[in-house]
């Protein structure tokens, strides 16, 4: 796919609840959306970054011999 034809929506002004700068700059790049309070979705690119980022650790972990485990993404207030 080209990536005139990707989706990618940018924004040219930080929005104004986000205070921390890697957070403007996620939402500026338009890697991720906002769902709700604490809540993100990732775009295509964002998720293509993810993705890259976890091919990495993925190869490094399998170096050192570790174990990778999927936790549920709602844990008990317990844990």
């Amino acid at each position: 796919m080209r990536w005139s034809q990707t989706f990618i929506p940018t924004m040219k002004e930080s929005p104004a609840e986000a205070e921390i700068i890697s957070h403007k700059l996620l939402l500026r790049a338009g890697l991720v959306r906002k769902l709700t309070g604490g809540l993100y979705t990732f775009l295509p690119v964002g998720l293509r970054a993810l993705k890259k980022v976890e091919k990495i650790v993925r190869e490094e972990m399998d170096r050192a011999g570790a174990l990778e485990v999927l936790m549920p993404a709602l844990q008990p207030t317990d844990i």
